[in-house]
């Protein structure tokens, strides 16, 4: 397949190195230092699963040149996913697929306002992975895994080749049979960790083992299970549970991506995901006070990273 990955950080970076080293035509879209350092000497993934070195790899800046792709895996921040798209209008074929991996629920809504739904997919994607340096990603702990599927759950052709693909490359790769119930249950697996990680400035081992945050992060589970049957979505009835049980599995100094982005002042998916269980509650008149306490709690800090606020820490 003739693959974009468009964002080329700790996930594009993974799995388009995972992708790049089993032979498939893939081309990076990063920009400065990172892209220096891939048209130079290429991507290092350094990981518990067997390093990946892909010493020449195709990356540029400028997505007009590159010409139509087979897919376009979109791996850039949520609240950057609006502006990625308008880059990625110049690769866009008849048949061609975008698989956004973002944290958050709203990504394929957004890209399918630009292409129209029949170009775009649901997906979702677990790692943990980080950016060490340009052209240098490292992943540090769990097994990193893909879902994804068409919006309306058919099983395409397009999906099947995509499943394929990613599992001649080693990728642990899934069509779930409801992509949208997969995208609600990574949801509230990783909004909860990002604003209890965040407010409390703690790794997964403290909060999780604390009687008191323990009891906020199951009341947070619970309210997003409440926002999203109230959109209609029925999740697992063991849908508190299982994401208890996924926390209790965390290395003990695991932290989310929001969470680090907070405490090294940087911009956040604090409005995809904290922000978005508000908004989603008020849609449907579901009370969100916890969502509501953390997404007030942290948006000074967040609005101080845009350069909306100014003041010291």
């Amino acid at each position: 397949m003739r693959i974009a990955v468009f964002g080329a950080g700790s996930v594009g970076g993974y799995f388009g190195g995972r992708l790049a080293q089993a032979g498939e035509d893939v081309v990076f879209i990063a920009r400065g230092e990172h892209l220096n350092a891939l048209l130079k000497s290429g991507l290092r993934v350094d990981s518990i699963n067997g390093n990946v070195v892909v010493p020449s790899v195709q990356a540029t800046d400028d997505p007009s040149t590159i010409g139509t792709v087979d897919m376009v895996l979109v791996g850039v921040k949520a609240w950057q996913v609006s502006e990625a798209a308008e880059a990625i209008r110049p690769m866009i074929g008849p048949e061609t697929a975008v698989l956004p991996l973002q944290n958050g629920l709203e990504a394929p809504a957004r890209l399918s306002e630009v292409f129209g739904d029949q170009h775009v997919l649901g997906g979702l994607c677990g790692l943990f992975c980080y950016v060490a340096g340009p052209g240098h990603i490292v992943h540090a702990g769990s097994d990193p895994f893909v879902k994804f599927g068409e919006l309306d759950n058919h099983r395409s052709h397009r999906v099947e080749r995509l499943l394929d693909t990613f599992t001649r490359a080693g990728v642990n790769a899934e069509i779930p049979p409801d992509i949208l119930v997969a995208m609600w249950m990574k949801f509230i697996a990783i909004t909860v960790w990002s604003g209890l990680g965040a407010v409390t400035r703690a790794p997964a081992g403290i909060w999780r083992s604390l009687p008191e945050t323990r009891r906020m992060a199951e009341q947070s589970l619970g309210e997003i299970i409440a926002v999203a049957a109230a959109h209609g979505v029925a999740l697992p009835e063991n849908a508190l549970e299982t994401t208890m049980a996924i926390y209790d599995g965390l290395v003990p100094q695991s932290t989310a991506s929001l969470q680090r982005d907070m405490m090294q002042g940087r911009p956040s998916e604090l409005e995809a995901q904290i922000g978005a269980v508000v908004r989603f509650g008020q849609e449907a008149g579901v009370a969100t006070p916890w969502h509501t306490f953390i997404y007030n709690s942290l948006l000074p800090m967040e609005l101080r990273a845009r350069g909306e606020l100014q003041f010291d820490v």
